[in-house]
């Protein structure tokens, strides 16, 4: 697909209904778009840069670029982990990052409407204010948006006991392929009504629409949590103690994994003097109240203890735990200042966690590669952290092999490619060993049905 002109002729024809002033061509500025923090994902040069700020803008937009040809890449604060967000030859980038509108906060009914450029965590906040919640709560919460993360269908650190983005984005306003302004779902706590449109938006990575406004459901204020930790030797006897933290029928409010190099690089990053005499840590929280939390936690640290920890305990100083969730957070840019980073995001039945944490460090011993280890252990979401030091292409050749026998590992265990980073560029020959030839059949088929030029950021997750 080629495009028919160039920045400033795009410009020019939409100045009746887009302000120029919305645009960006200036290269250097252009070149920060077009791109997420998947440092391994290739990307190439885009026409312009819209900054929408209305539906309206991004509808005439798509409606142009679908008379000439011009493929359209949506964009949200660019944290995303896969390429799903990078720009393809010729194409108009479009930054959602100033709809940044909370247009209602509903106590009632216990709903926020907003634009796609709300930042995760100031919509949490915002809620708050109300007594209320949106639990999901991705490691980049205080950067990315509630766009990228329905585009993505972003997890968090809150899933195990919570859920992903799906589970409460309830209606869309979107933008489809063909220019038409639709809106899909609902603002009721029920209804069946034809085929559930907005969920298919979630996690669609910008391949089915642009979207424009979101409805999600909240709820009220999470309870004070108890916080638990854990040190171990192995991963492999980390992995044994989240296997009886389900075994013992618990569901924390968040269970991390961080391995010693994490908490080291992020004490040598932020000097936050919590790297822990252990080489991995778990940490989990419960959030449930009263004289039953207080028991869930006690059977927490049984379980860590009975998992092989050397040391378990339940913290006393909320100011330390919430320094110890605040380095799992920071762990992945803390490896970024170390060399490019090739990030995993397999996700596998929690019974073979401990399994899959082993073949993790067999296929970097193989591959002669360094993996740091992050994860939402609670829920089986795993990622191995690949760190390749600059310009050395026969690491990063080995790197590459040691991705995908992870992903084929992953999927041995009876797990996918991706639990919330989306498939994007990364993970599309994974995706390909993941689903069936008659499965790939159905996506391209609804991917024509709504974008029948495809112009919605082609070349994403299939072919």
């Amino acid at each position: 697909m080629s495009a028919a002109v160039d920045g400033p002729d795009l410009i020019a024809a939409l100045g009746d209904e887009i302000p120029r002033d919305r645009f960006v061509t200036d290269p250097d500025i252009v070149d920060r778009y077009q791109h997420d923090e998947a440092a391994w994902a290739p990307y190439h040069d885009a026409l312009a840069v819209l900054r929408a700020r209305s539906a309206a803008e991004v509808q005439a937009l798509v409606r142009h670029c679908r008379r000439h040809g011009i493929p359209v890449v949506p964009r949200g604060a660019g944290t995303g982990l896969s390429g799903g967000a990078n720009a393809v030859p010729g194409c108009v980038i479009v930054s959602l990052e100033q709809m940044t509108a909370v247009k209602r906060i509903d106590r009632l009914e216990r709903i926020a409407v907003v634009e796609p450029g709300v930042v995760n965590d100031d919509l949490r906040a915002e809620c708050a204010t109300e007594g209320l919640w949106y639990p999901p709560d991705p490691a980049s919460s205080p950067w990315s948006t509630i766009g990228g993360n329905v585009a993505t269908n972003a997890g968090g650190i809150c899933c195990v006991k919570y859920g992903v983005t799906r589970d409460y984005v309830l209606g869309v306003e979107v933008v489809t392929g063909t220019g038409e302004l639709v809106r899909l779902g609902r603002q009721t706590a029920k209804g069946v009504a034809g085929y559930d449109l907005a969920g298919l938006m979630v996690g669609s990575e910008g391949t089915l629409g642009i979207i424009t406004e979101i409805t999600v459901k909240l709820r009220p204020l999470q309870q004070q949590q108890r916080t638990i930790a854990g040190y171990f030797d192995s991963l492999v006897d980390a992995g044994k103690a989240i296997r009886a933290v389900a075994d013992a029928g618990l569901t924390p409010s968040a269970l991390e994994l961080v391995d010693k190099r994490c908490l080291q690089a992020v004490d040598d990053w932020k000097q936050m003097g919590i790297s822990a005499e252990a080489n991995v840590v778990l940490l989990g929280r419960i959030d449930t109240p009263g004289a039953v939390g207080d028991d869930e936690a006690e059977r927490m640290v049984r379980s860590f203890t009975e998992g092989g920890a050397t040391w378990a305990a339940a913290s006393t100083d909320q100011t330390e735990a919430d320094a110890l969730f605040a380095a799992r957070r920071l762990a992945y840019p803390a490896m970024e200042r170390l060399g490019p980073v090739l990030t995993e995001d397999i996700c596998v039945p929690k019974k073979h966690v401990p399994d899959m944490l082993a073949r993790i460090e067999q296929i970097g011993d193989a591959h002669e590669v360094v993996i740091a280890n992050i994860a939402h252990a609670g829920d089986g979401n795993l990622h191995p952290l690949l760190i390749v030091p600059p310009d050395d292409d026969a690491q990063r050749i080995r790197a590459q092999a040691a991705f995908d026998d992870i992903i084929t590992a992953g999927l041995e265990f009876g797990g996918t490619v991706t639990g919330e980073h989306g498939v994007g560029l990364l993970k599309m020959p994974g995706l390909r060993q993941e689903l069936s030839p008659a499965v790939l059949d159905m996506h391209r088929a609804v991917k024509t049905a709504l974008d029948p030029d495809g112009i919605l950021n082609p070349g994403k997750i299939f072919r």
